[in-house]
C-alpha cells in the first residue's frame, strides 16, 4: 500500500493524530476496494454531513496537479520516436512559411503577416488527435470534427505538405491569395472549400459553435437522419480565448444535454496575445471551477513524465504545496529563463524542496517539462477525454507558448507577434529539433520532407489510413439530392388573395410555408426550426404538438397547459430547436444545420427565425462566420422596420439590419411586403440552396400587422427575386411620379398613390422592390461589366430596364434608414431625379401611425416628397408643395428625427 503523503499541518487542526487515522483509512480503502468504492463512501459522508448542519461549501478545485495518475494512464501505442521526428519537421515548415512570408515577400513588399508560437505550444497534441483519434468520413464513420486553433493553421498546412495534399508552391504562397495558388490566414472554408471546415479564428466562436455542433449531431441521429454515434467534436482553443463571452457561454447546454461526443482542449499556454492570461492567478484553476461547476468531465494534463519521481517523493506534500502557490506569471518567467531561475524561484520557496533537487543539475531541472509537450501524458488524456460517456470533457493543458523558439519568442509576451527570425534563430531552432538541413541552406528556409519510402513518412501515411483518410477536409456538396416542387404545387394556398375579413401578416404567410412544408414527405422531415422563446410572438405555437421541441430526455413532466390543443410538446426526436433566450445559441444551431450538407452528408433546411434587431445587429459576427463557412438556410426578422414593432421602442426597433445584411457577398436578402412575395422568395432559395446545393443563404424580414394580400399575379415571379416589380400602374394623367417601397412602409406608398391622384391631380406607378439589397448588387455588376468593356454596347442596371418606359421622377420610402433605399441611385436611368425618405434614428415607442410620421416615411411625406420632386422638375408649381405642407398638417420647423 502505498504512503499517505504528509499533509502540512493546520492551525484548524485539534487533533492532528485523529486526522491521520481517516486519512491512513482511507488510503486503505483506495488500496483494498479501488477508488470507485472510495468516492461513493466519500459522497455518502458529504451528504450526511450536509443533512446534520455541518458547513460543507462546493469545492470547483482540485489539487494544482494531474487529473490521472501515472498508474492509471493508457499507454500510447505509438512509435513515440518517429511521431517525434514527424512533429519536429512540421514544427520546421511551419515556421520556415510564416518566416519566409515575411523575410521574402513579394515584390511588392508588404509583411504578411502569420504566427509560429501557438502551432510551437499546440504540437504535440495535435500530433495525438492526427496520430490516434481523429477518424476521417468513411462508409461506417461520418468523421470526426475538428475545430482548430485558427492561429494554429500554419502547423496544419505544415502536416498537409508532408501528406503530399499541400505542393510546396501552396507553402511559398502562404497568405497569398489573390492569384489562387495561396494559402488562407486561418481556417476560412470560403477560401479552401475542399480543406477547411469550420471557420475558428474569431475568437470564442469557435467553442461556442462547436457546442451547438455536437447538440446537432445528436439531434441528426435522435431523428434518424443519420448515424452519429461514433463522431466526436474535437475543440482547440487558448486559455486567452475563454475570456470571450461566448467561449463559455454555452458549457452549461453542453452539460445538460450530456453531449458526451464532446470535447474541449484549452492550451493554456498562460499568455494571450500581449501578456499574461492571469499573471496574478491560475488560469487552470479558474476554468476547472468554470466547468466542474457547469458539470463537464475536467481533466487537468499540467505536468510531463520527468516532474512524476518528484511528486511521487513529495511525501508531505510540500512540492504540491508550491505548485499551488506559484502565480501563473511566475511560472511564464521560469521557462523564459533557465534552470537556475527555476531553482532559485520555484524549489527555493522551501528548503526541503531543493534538497529534493539537489543531485539534479540545472539541465534536469530545465527538463522538468509541461503536461501539454509530454505525447505519452497527451495522448492518456486525449484517451480519457474520448472514451468518458455521459459528459461533455474539458482538457486543460498546461504548455509553453513558443515552445522551441528559444530567446527569441518563448515563453515571452511578445510570442504571438514574432514572424520573424534572424538566422542565429533559425540555427536554434534547428539544432534543438535536429532537422536535417546544413548551415549553408539557412538563409534560404528550405521546406523539409523526408523520401517517401523513408520509416516517418510510411508511418505518417499508416496512421491517418488506420483513422479513415486524410484531414481536415471538406465536402462541398451532400451526395443525395432533394428536388423542389413547383412554387404552385407546394405554396398555392400562400399565393391566392386573402378573403375579405381574413387579414394576415407576412410572418403568419411563412408560418404558413413553413407548415406547407413540414407536409411534403421528403422536405418535412429535413426542416429544422429553430427558435429563442418567441414562438408565441410569431404565431409558431402549433407546431409544438405537431412536431415537437427536441429533447434528448424527452418529457419527464406533465405540462402546464397539457389539456389544450396546442400543448408544450418535448420529445427524444422532436424537430423543433428550441432555444431559449440565447440568438447566439440559435445562430449556432443554424450554422449547424445550414453546414448540415457538409458536415454529414445530409441536406436539412433551417429556419431560424428571431426578433430582427437581435440578428445582425446583435451576431453579426457568427453571421459573417456563416457566410464564411458556406452555410445554407433561411433567417427570418420577425416584427422588422422601426416602426412595426410599436410598442417596444429604442432597442427592439430594427432600421438597418438589411443594411448590415448586404456586406456579406453570400446573403440573398428581401423585405417583402406581400405574402406572394414571401413564397415565391422561400421557393427561390429552396431551389437555390437544397436543389441546387448553391453556397447562399437567404435573409427575409418580416412584418406583423395584418393586412389584405393581393395574390400573386403570374409573371412577376422573376422580377420579385430581381427585387422590383411594378405592382400597380396609375391612371393615364400627366404629371407622373414612380413610387418606390418595400415592407410595411409600401402600403404607406400605395396610399401616398391614392392621395396624390385624388388631391393633386398626379398620377402614380407604385413599385414593390422586396430587395433593395439585390437591386443595388445588379446594378454594381453592370456598372463593372460596362467599366471593363469600353468596347461593347453598355449593360443597364435592372431598375433602369424597369423604370426605363415609365417617365416622372422617383421617390422611394421604406421603414429602414435612407442608406438602404440609396444604394440604387446611381443605377437609375439618367437624369431621373431620386428622392428618399427613411427612418434613421433611434426607434421609440408609440403606434405605428405617429412612429411613421414621426420618422416622415408615412402616405403624406411620401406625397410632399412627390410633389417637390415634380415642382423641382417645373412639373407643378413650388406653392403646391407649401399647399401640401398646410393641407397634412405637417411641422416644417420641427427638429431632424435623425436628432431627436
Amino acid at each position: 500500500m502505498a504512503a499517505v503523503p504528509e499533509m502540512p499541518a493546520s492551525a484548524n487542526d485539534g487533533d492532528p493524530q485523529e486526522t491521520r487515522e481517516w486519512l491512513d483509512a482511507l488510503q486503505a480503502l483506495i488500496a483494498s476496494e479501488g477508488r470507485e468504492r472510495a468516492h461513493f463512501l466519500l459522497e455518502s459522508l458529504l451528504d450526511q454531513a450536509r443533512q446534520n448542519g455541518v458547513d460543507m461549501p462546493f469545492s470547483a478545485n482540485t489539487a494544482y496537479v494531474n487529473t490521472i495518475p501515472p498508474d492509471l494512464e493508457e499507454r500510447n501505442p505509438g512509435n513515440v520516436e518517429i511521431e517525434e521526428r514527424l512533429r519536429a519537421y512540421m514544427r520546421w515548415n511551419a515556421m520556415a512559411m510564416v518566416v519566409r512570408a515575411n523575410r521574402l515577400h513579394p515584390p511588392d513588399g508588404g509583411d504578411l503577416g502569420g504566427h509560429i508560437a501557438s502551432f510551437a505550444s499546440l504540437a504535440s497534441m495535435l500530433g495525438a488527435g492526427f496520430n490516434h483519434f481523429w477518424h476521417a468520413p468513411t462508409e461506417d464513420h461520418g468523421g470526426d470534427l475538428i475545430y482548430f486553433q485558427g492561429h494554429s493553421a500554419p502547423g496544419i498546412y505544415a502536416r498537409a505538405f508532408m501528406e503530399g495534399r499541400l505542393s510546396e508552391e501552396q507553402l511559398l504562397n502562404f497568405r497569398q491569395e489573390v492569384d489562387g495558388k495561396g494559402l488562407s490566414s486561418y481556417p476560412h472554408p470560403k477560401l479552401m472549400p475542399d480543406f477547411w471546415q469550420f471557420s475558428t479564428v474569431s475568437m470564442g466562436l469557435g467553442p461556442i459553435m462547436a457546442i451547438y455542433q455536437a447538440r446537432f449531431l445528436k439531434y441528426l441521429h435522435a431523428r434518424g437522419i443519420a448515424d452519429t454515434s461514433k463522431r466526436k467534436v474535437w475543440v482547440f482553443c487558448g486559455d486567452g480565448e475563454m475570456d470571450e463571452p461566448e467561449s463559455l457561454g454555452a458549457i452549461g447546454l453542453a452539460a445538460r444535454e450530456k453531449l458526451d461526443n464532446l470535447i474541449f482542449v484549452v492550451n493554456c499556454n498562460l499568455q494571450r496575445l500581449d501578456g499574461p492570461v492571469r499573471g496574478n492567478g491560475k488560469i487552470i484553476q479558474e476554468l476547472e471551477a468554470e466547468f466542474r461547476g457547469s458539470g463537464w468531465n475536467v481533466i487537468k494534463l499540467i505536468w510531463g513524465s520527468y516532474w512524476d519521481p518528484l511528486l511521487a517523493r513529495d511525501k508531505d506534500g510540500i512540492l504540491r504545496q508550491v505548485m499551488m502557490d506559484v502565480l501563473d506569471g511566475d511560472y511564464q518567467a521560469m521557462k523564459a529563463n533557465d534552470g537556475a531561475f527555476v531553482r532559485k524561484h520555484f524549489f527555493g520557496r522551501h528548503p526541503k524542496l531543493l534538497e529534493m533537487v539537489k543531485n539534479m543539475s540545472d539541465e534536469d531541472i530545465w527538463r522538468l517539462n509541461r503536461g501539454g509537450h509530454d505525447p505519452q501524458k497527451v495522448y492518456a488524456a486525449f484517451h480519457a477525454a474520448a472514451h468518458h460517456q455521459g459528459q461533455p470533457s474539458v482538457l486543460l493543458v498546461k504548455t509553453i507558448k513558443g515552445y522551441g523558439m528559444g530567446q527569441a519568442a518563448e515563453a515571452r509576451n511578445v510570442a504571438h507577434q514574432v514572424k520573424k527570425l534572424t538566422d542565429d534563430d533559425i540555427r536554434e531552432f534547428r539544432d534543438r529539433f535536429n532537422i536535417p538541413v546544413p548551415d549553408h541552406e539557412l538563409p534560404n528556409l528550405p521546406f523539409f520532407k523526408p523520401a517517401d519510402d523513408t520509416p516517418e513518412m510510411q508511418y505518417l501515411h499508416a496512421r491517418r489510413k488506420a483513422l479513415g483518410g486524410s484531414l481536415p477536409q471538406r465536402r462541398r456538396k451532400a451526395d443525395e439530392t432533394l428536388p423542389i416542387p413547383d412554387l404552385a404545387d407546394i405554396f398555392k394556398p400562400v399565393l391566392e388573395p386573402t378573403a375579405e375579413g381574413r387579414e394576415i401578416s407576412t410572418t403568419q404567410a411563412y408560418v404558413r410555408c413553413l407548415n406547407q412544408l413540414l407536409r411534403n414527405k421528403n422536405l418535412g422531415p429535413r426542416v429544422v426550426p429553430i427558435l429563442v422563446d418567441e414562438t408565441r410572438t410569431f404565431g409558431m405555437e402549433g407546431l409544438y404538438r405537431q412536431i415537437g421541441i427536441y429533447a434528448p430526455e424527452g418529457q419527464k413532466y406533465t405540462p402546464v397547459d397539457r389539456g389544450e390543443v396546442m400543448y408544450y410538446r418535448e420529445d427524444k426526436s422532436g424537430q423543433i430547436l428550441q432555444e431559449g433566450i440565447t440568438e447566439a445559441g440559435g445562430m449556432c444551431s443554424w450554422i449547424a444545420a445550414a453546414t448540415s450538407y457538409s458536415h454529414s452528408n445530409r441536406i436539412t433546411i433551417p429556419f431560424y427565425i428571431y426578433y430582427s434587431m437581435f440578428g445582425f445587429q446583435r451576431i453579426g459576427d457568427l453571421i459573417w462566420a456563416a457566410g464564411d463557412m458556406l452555410a445554407r438556410g433561411f433567417l427570418l426578422g420577425g416584427t422588422s422596420g422601426r416602426t412595426t414593432l410599436n410598442g417596444e421602442g429604442l432597442q427592439h426597433e430594427d432600421g438597418h439590419s438589411q443594411i448590415l445584411a448586404s456586406n456579406i457577398p453570400n446573403c440573398v436578402s428581401y423585405d417583402p411586403t406581400f405574402a406572394h412575395e414571401v413564397a415565391v422568395i422561400l421557393h427561390s432559395g429552396l431551389k437555390r440552396m437544397v436543389e441546387n446545393q448553391e453556397d447562399v443563404f437567404f435573409y427575409l424580414t418580416l412584418l406583423n400587422e395584418n393586412y389584405a394580400q393581393p395574390g400573386l399575379r403570374a409573371g412577376t415571379e422573376a422580377e420579385i427575386l430581381k427585387g422590383m416589380y411594378l405592382l400597380r400602374e396609375g391612371p393615364k394623367l400627366t404629371p407622373r411620379v414612380q413610387l418606390l417601397g418595400s415592407g410595411s412602409i409600401l402600403r404607406e406608398v400605395i396610399a401616398a398613390a391614392d392621395l396624390l391622384e385624388k388631391d393633386w391631380g398626379v398620377a402614380a406607378n407604385v413599385w414593390s422592390c422586396p430587395s433593395f439589397n439585390e437591386l443595388a448588387r445588379d446594378g454594381r455588376d453592370a456598372e463593372r461589366w460596362n467599366l471593363l468593356h469600353p468596347g461593347q454596347a453598355p449593360r443597364q442596371s435592372f431598375v433602369a430596364q424597369q423604370l426605363d418606359k415609365h417617365p416622372g421622377p422617383v421617390v422611394a420610402s421604406t421603414d429602414y434608414v435612407r442608406l438602404f433605399a440609396e444604394q440604387i441611385r446611381p443605377y437609375l436611368p439618367k437624369g431621373r431625379s431620386y428622392r428618399v425618405l427613411g427612418t434613421d434614428g433611434f426607434g421609440r415607442s408609440d403606434t405605428r401611425t405617429k412612429l411613421r410620421r414621426h420618422f416622415e416615411v408615412d402616405r403624406h411625406f411620401v406625397t410632399l416628397a412627390a410633389l417637390r420632386s415634380l415642382a423641382d422638375e417645373g412639373a407643378l408649381p413650388q406653392a403646391k408643395v407649401a399647399e401640401a405642407i398646410t393641407k397634412y398638417g405637417i411641422d416644417a420647423d420641427r427638429i431632424n428625427p435623425l436628432l431627436a
